[in-house]
């Protein structure tokens, strides 16, 4: 089932993706040596139309010139070439140059000759993906008119391919680019910055979510990211805060359940299972053409997978965060630590490490790893642990343990902030001096960031 479709079912033919590429008279090139060629040719075909679109004429009277032309004018969609010009194999050289120097495979080329003795080998022909070729005392008005229509019919079609290619290329590249993101809110400014990209727009628009959080929770709309006159809402907390006949269109969208199109408006709307929606919301000058419809499609298909891998990663990851914390304050509290000690060395660990230049992967895995600093106090008894009194030195002894406790209960895991917490729970009670414990360490022997918490501790 198409992901994109408008309220009476989007069709699309070759005739409507070709409105893609109306913009302008089809070019056509009269490269001969002979005046009177051209004047004739401009003559019999002066009100000449074809998909709507009249023609431009672009006059050269040798090879050397036609090939500059050709050169600077890439989408010419005829050239009428004389093949009898500097010498008796002009035309067919500057064929040749055309299709392989200015590797141009799209424009349509016809021959014309006034010695039907000079004639080109079927070889060239094939080779060459020549056209026609045609002497010129045969080629009537009427004739001359067919050989443009089945010319232009023919570059049309080989634009519309190429057109399409570029668009499959553009979303492969786009949907790579949404890949590298890691996290929701970077995923939506890369859905938002490639869609625009993909299709050469410039102009507003929004990327929305809905999550359902808990079994008995209705699922509400968040937007993760905003561009263009929308900017100054992504700090919404829902679609009810949206300008009005914006919030109109999501909602429509939502309740249809599909993508809509009013005008120069563009609402697409993507499920993903049975918890996740994504509304995209584009504002743009002109209608979207059936071929950017499609392409969208595309697009959209590999942003859901995208999505769904990354949302279901990122609450994985959010729930190990959670359940850092809550071990922290368990730990906190059989310790009868006071001040939510274990969430402020998280934040000031991240701040210093920040300070110190360190890389924003390391900032936030220490954020996370450094409520774990003390979680080897779980295998401290609470005598120890709730004595009013001073410690005895055999008590002590007892007590430093935690330090080794607590990385051997991490350093099993794999895990990026695991890992990191083993290394900060057995180090952060080493001196640069080489007086701390368990291991007697000695400055630069202890790493960064069993520093860090040693400082914040």
């Amino acid at each position: 089932m198409a992901l994109f479709k408008t309220k009476s079912e989007v069709s699309v033919d070759n005739d409507s993706i070709n409105k893609a590429i109306r913009l302008s008279p089809w070019k056509i090139a009269i490269i001969d040596d002979e005046i009177g060629i051209h004047d004739v040719t401009k003559f019999a075909l002066g009100h000449f139309e074809f998909d709507g679109k009249k023609l431009a004429f672009y006059s050269s009277f040798t090879a050397k010139e036609g090939f500059a032309l050709l050169r600077d004018e890439p989408d010419i969609a005829l050239a009428f070439i004389d093949v009898v010009m500097e010498n008796d194999h002009a035309g067919l050289d500057l064929v040749e140059r055309i299709r392989n120097e200015l590797n141009n495979h799209s424009t349509r080329i016809i021959l014309r000759t006034g010695q039907p003795g000079c004639a080109p080998e079927e070889r060239v022909i094939r080779e060459f993906d020549i056209n026609d070729y045609k002497a010129k005392t045969e080629l009537t008005s009427t004739k001359l008119k067919s050989c443009v229509y089945t010319s232009l019919r023919s570059y049309r079609d080989i634009k519309t391919i190429e057109q399409s290619q570029r668009g499959m290329e553009k979303v492969i590249q786009a949907s790579s680019s949404v890949l590298l993101s890691h996290t929701l809110h970077n995923f939506g400014s890369a859905v938002l910055e490639q869609t625009l990209q993909l299709l050469n727009l410039s102009n507003s628009a929004l990327y929305l979510t809905s999550f359902r959080e808990d079994l008995y929770q209705d699922t509400q709309m968040n937007l993760l990211a905003a561009t263009g006159s929308l900017v100054s809402y992504r700090e919404i907390d829902n679609v009810e805060s949206l300008p009005g006949e914006v919030k109109e269109y999501i909602i429509e969208a939502i309740t249809l359940g599909k993508s809509v199109i009013h005008d120069n408006i563009y609402v697409g709307f993507y499920k993903f299972g049975l918890d996740v929606t994504s509304i995209l919301y584009l504002q743009h000058d002109t209608e979207l053409t059936p071929l950017q419809v499609r392409i969208l499609e595309l697009f959209a298909a590999n942003v859901s997978l995208t999505f769904e891998n990354l949302s279901s990663k990122e609450n994985v990851q959010q729930t190990q965060r959670e359940l850092i914390l809550i071990i922290g304050d368990a730990i906190e509290q059989r310790s009868k630590e006071t001040g939510a000690h274990v969430r402020r060395v998280a934040v000031m660990s991240e701040m210093l490490a920040q300070y110190v230049g360190m890389s924003d992967d390391f900032v936030e895995t220490i954020r996370y790893a450094a409520p774990l600093h003390d979680v080897g106090k779980i295998g401290i008894p609470e005598s120890i642990l709730h004595k009013p009194a001073k410690l005895t030195p055999d008590e002590w002894e007892i007590m430093k343990t935690h330090a080794e406790k607590g990385y051997a209960l991490l350093a099993a895991s794999n895990r990026i902030i695991a890992k990191m917490g083993a290394r900060i729970a057995y180090t952060h009670h080493e001196r640069w001096d080489g007086k701390g414990y368990p291991r007697g360490l000695v400055g630069n022997e202890i790493p960064i960031e069993g520093r860090i918490m040693a400082i914040v501790d």
